[in-house]
Formats: C-alpha cells, structure tokens, sequence
C-alpha cells in the first residue's frame, strides 16, 4: 500500500465548500463515533456530515464498520460520540422521516410483493401508492408473487421498495443492488436518482464502485473503523487514482525479463518514468496517454513482446480504493464480529430475522 497516499488522504478536509457538499446545517452529522465488539473497535473516531438532498457514498472493505456506521446512524446500535440526524439523536427521529435497507433483511417469505409493500406502507400514516413504488423498482409484472419464489435479485428489489414506500426525507441503503441483474440495477440508480432529484437525502453504502462513482455528490472510504479520505468522486480520484495505463494480455507466461525490457523500450520512446510491472495475465504500463500508445506497442515489439489483447484505462474510483486501502485486506482481531440482532429499522416485521453481514 503507499502510505504517502493514505496519509494525505487523512489529512485531506472535506468538500464544505463546493458545490454538492455539505450545507451550513447538515441533516446527518457524526462527531467522534465509536463502537467497540468486545476488544475490536469497528468504529474509531468516525465524523463525517451529509447535506439535505446530498446523495452521500459510503465505501470500504469487508469489517471496515460499514453497516455498524449505519446502524449507529439510525439508531438501531448505540455508539458513543455525537450523532444527530435533523439536529436530534437518531432515535427521537420520526421513523416516518427515515427510511432504511439494510444489508440483510429477511421479510415473510408467504406474502407477494406487493403485499409487502402495503403492509410497510400501513405502518405510517402517510405513504406512497404501492403500485408506483413496486414500479419504480421493476417489480410491477412480479407484484403477486410470493416473496419466497422470487430471484435473488428481485428479493432485493422488493426490499428496496420497503425502503421508499414512506416516501422518506433520509434513505439509508446498505449495499442496495447486491445480486441484481444490470436491468435491475438501473432501475435502482434511476430510482436513487429522483429521490435526489427531489430533495431526498440518500446515504449509500456500496461495493459497486461504478455505482458510487455515477451515483454520489461526496463519498467517504472507512478502512479498519476510521474515515481515511473524503470527498466528491472526481476529486478523490484526481488526487489518488494515479495515472492512466495500459494493459497488455500476453501470450506466454511474463518474466522479469520482459517486464526490463518493455520498461527498457517505453522509457526510450516516451521518457519520463512510465511503470511497468507484471499482472495476473500479462504487463500494465501506467503513465500511457491516449497519444503515446502507439509508443507502447511499439516498445512491446521491439522487446519481442507476443500480446493477445491491449486496453487502456483511465483511473476510476476502484483505482482510488485499492490504493488507499490495499489489494488484499486482512480483518483485524482472529475473529469476526456478532451480529446485532436488529431487523429491518425500528418496525421489523415479524419474522424478520437479524441483520447480519458487514459490520
């Protein structure tokens, strides 16, 4: 990992002043937040603050305190530190104000969609058609189906349209589009989107870094229970993504040799420090602009370099996470932690189970 990196990251302040960060009066704010599992801290000095209409990312490895965050925002952990959403402690909130979809929710499997749908729509006084929610989720052509019958992807679905039904001021989504199809999960970002759009403030938990980067104003990586980097996407990937580069797939296995010798031959064409180093299928040179790749290939020739394919990236939000936190990430204690025992929010439905998954 480049430690110079992270530690700039750390010390980089929040987006307060431009556009799409947060307001004078933020509706969620977090001062210090802390909550330990016996002797492992999930979540160490956490502070962070969310604008009204602010569609806000949240993302990290597994065990980074994701859903322990969350949980402690919406009042269903206590966590020390400061925490207030609409300038109150979270559970003084209205629940009609908030709606929420955590990472695992088990409803009863013998009622429909749409049956779920009305029945969380009934807990509040005031709530959305079902007919319109279960289409703005694609739902409406499976609404009478049982739950128990449905996809993975169309479960999730129907869990989503739990979540707005009250037609919320502050959604919180934990991982919302985990094992849905990529028509369903357009269907979704349209749906975060107008919720947006329309003022809705969305907090958004997500391993779909493509989904983050399209999605969200401000996003914030927590790693090992602490905000290391917070900021818009573009910004976030200007200051840490690196440089653009360019992938070859080779035909026989790649050597030190080779990776010498292309490095050898892209330092002659293109000067400067262009990097070249071994993948898992062949060689990447990071420094590569859009004008240089024909130098590229070149050096690969010249080097007798046999390659099946090439492509060229620029830096995305993924580049960005695995810098800062590591390719491979190892959980900190020998053990995981408990799950919480809480259902869906404050009004699981019976036969709810508990909301497990990352803490």
């Amino acid at each position: 990992m480049d430690e110079t990196a992270t530690d700039a990251a750390v010390d980089a302040p929040a987006d307060g002043a431009t556009p799409g960060g947060p307001a004078a009066d933020p509706v969620v704010v977090g001062e210090g937040i802390r909550k330990s599992y016996g002797g492992v801290d999930a979540l160490d000095g956490v502070d962070l603050d969310v604008a009204a209409g602010e569609v806000f990312g949240l993302i990290g490895p597994n065990g980074a305190g994701k859903t322990t965050l969350v949980r402690a925002l919406t009042g269903t952990t206590e966590a020390e530190g400061d925490l207030r959403v609409f300038g109150a402690p979270p559970r003084d909130v209205d629940p009609a104000r908030i709606g929420l979809l955590p990472q695992s929710f088990d409803p009863p499997a013998r009622l429909t969609a749409r049956e779920l749908v009305d029945y969380y729509g009934g807990l509040y006084d005031a709530a959305r058609d079902t007919e319109s929610v279960l289409e703005d989720v694609g739902m409406a052509d499976d609404a009478d189906a049982w739950y128990e019958t449905l996809s993975g992807g169309q479960k999730r679905r129907t869990c989503v349209a739990t979540a707005v039904v009250n037609d919320p001021d502050l959604l919180f989504l934990d991982e919302p589009t985990t094992g849905i199809d990529p028509a369903g999960r357009r269907a979704i970002h349209r749906l975060i989107e107008r919720l947006a759009a329309g003022g809705t403030t969305v907090f958004l938990t997500s391993h779909a870094m493509d989904e983050v980067e399209r999605l969200t104003d401000r996003v914030a990586l927590l790693r090992d229970g602490r905000v290391i980097a917070v900021g818009a996407p573009d910004r976030l990937v200007s200051e840490h993504g690196g440089a653009p580069r360019l992938d070859a797939t080779l035909a026989d296995p790649t050597t030190d040799a080779t990776v010498e010798a292309v490095a050898s031959g892209v330092r002659e064409r293109l000067g400067g420090e262009p990097t070249v180093e071994a993948t898992d299928d062949g060689l990447r040179v990071r420094g590569v602009r859009p004008e240089d790749i024909g130098d590229a290939v070149a050096a690969l020739d010249a080097a007798g370099v046999a390659f099946d394919s090439l492509s060229w990236s620029e830096p995305s939000l993924e580049d960005v996470y695995l810098r800062l936190t590591g390719e491979e990430y190892a959980r900190r204690g020998d053990g995981g932690l408990p799950d919480e025992g809480v259902g869906r929010g404050r009004r699981a439905a019976d036969g709810a189970t508990p909301d497990g998954g990352d803490r």
